[in-house]
């Protein structure tokens, strides 16, 4: 694995294999430097075998249905700055390396927990996803079109957002609490609940319309017709964001419906806003995708072609930035943000297992230790 200068170096973390929210804070902290060491299943799983949530981590494969697996990631954690898990409340108890046997190791030890509801309350044993999450905290309810149902959205704002992103944040947290003298402590995150901090502005009584207006009537919904999506003529879209007065009029300039009283001063009256949205969407609907693109982009109408995946690593923006990167033969997102100082760490994908022994000789364990556990399959 790559060293890195990252600001998070010199930070080791224990992470045990889970999906989704608990490695995108792995892959955040292993980005900025960290020291991630994934504790892999026997049998990985197969479904993605270059996960890009997976990468710049070292592997290890350990058995916890024997002692000396759990013993191992006992070994592990002694010297560890911190501890990552994302299953069931409970499971890492029954395991044998819940919070309060890891901690009673190592006191300094931030033992960082996430699940969909949180480790109590009624919804605490129950499967959960990312739209479930968002509809329990209010965070649903006011996205859409006036008379249809929400959308379902792509599982951003809850799972990576609400849950991965304020684990890696709380884990830092934590980290220069214990760095300040203070002991180390558990964090329970709840998707639900880091969704709903992320909606926390939307809670304003008078943001999006209040807080029961119907869907339709916010400007960030979808049902503005200067806050949308709109097809173009060859079947690809665009997306508007023209919010502020003085972009909806350079938006209204350049397709020619500036004057018209249909679609002037709008912003507070979304019963106007059915009639507008069907003007600029006709209006865009006579062009191209990239004619949109070179009457509008660069330009402070807030506009942006909808790219699709294959499509958004090759947009100039991208590419001035080397926002996207490819390593392991998979265009992927950089890590982000950018330092002045510090470099964040090129990504890379070590197979499972793959630095087992190296990582037991660190945690104390002999040659002849490591060649035990291998032969008694606990070790893989």
């Amino acid at each position: 694995m790559e060293d890195s200068n990252g600001p998070l170096k010199g930070i080791r973390i224990v992470e045990l294999a889970g999906i989704g929210p608990a490695p995108f804070a792995g892959m955040m902290l292993a980005d900025h430097g960290a020291d991630i060491i994934r504790i892999d299943r026997p049998q990985p799983s197969a479904a993605f075998p270059t996960d890009i949530l997976n990468r710049s981590r070292r592997s290890i494969i350990l058995d916890l249905k024997h002692s000396e697996g759990v013993e191992a990631v006992r070994a592990l954690c002694r010297t560890a700055d911190g501890f990552i898990e994302g299953l069931r409340p409970g499971v890492t108890e029954r395991l044998g390396i819940g919070p309060e046997v890891l901690l009673s190791d190592n006191p300094k030890l931030v033992y960082g927990r996430i699940t969909g509801w949180g480790q109590t309350g009624p919804l605490a044993q129950a499967a959960g996803h990312d739209i479930n999450y968002l509809a329990l905290c209010g965070a649903l309810h006011p996205m859409g079109k006036a008379g249809e149902k929400p959308p379902v959205p792509l599982n951003l704002v809850a799972d990576f957002g609400g849950g991965g992103m304020m684990l890696a944040f709380s884990m830092l947290a934590a980290l220069l609490a214990v760095r300040a003298g203070r002991p180390g402590q558990v964090i329970d995150a709840a998707m639900t609940e880091g969704a709903a901090l992320l909606a926390a502005t939307f809670f304003n009584p008078g943001q999006l319309a209040g807080l029961d207006a119907p869907r339709g009537r916010n400007m960030l919904g979808g049902g503005a017709p200067f806050y949308d999506t709109y097809e173009t003529r060859d079947g690809e879209f665009i997306a508007i964001g023209a919010i502020e007065p003085q972009f909806y009029g350079l938006l209204l300039e350049t397709t020619g419906l500036a004057g018209d009283p249909d679609m002037e001063g709008l912003q507070g009256e979304p019963e106007r806003w059915s009639a507008a949205k069907a003007k600029l969407a006709a209006v865009f609907r006579r062009q191209d995708r990239a004619y949109w693109c070179a009457k509008l982009e660069r330009s402070d109408a807030c506009f942006a072609p909808v790219l699709s995946r294959r499509e958004a690593p090759h947009h100039p923006q991208h590419l001035a930035r080397g926002s996207f990167v490819e390593a392991f033969g998979v265009v992927q997102p950089g890590p982000a943000p950018r330092y002045s100082e510090s470099r964040t760490r090129t990504p890379a994908l070590r197979p499972p297992g793959a630095d087992g022994e190296e990582i037991l000789c660190e945690a104390g364990y002999s040659t002849e230790q490591i060649a035990s556990l291998r032969e008694a399959g606990v070790l893989l």
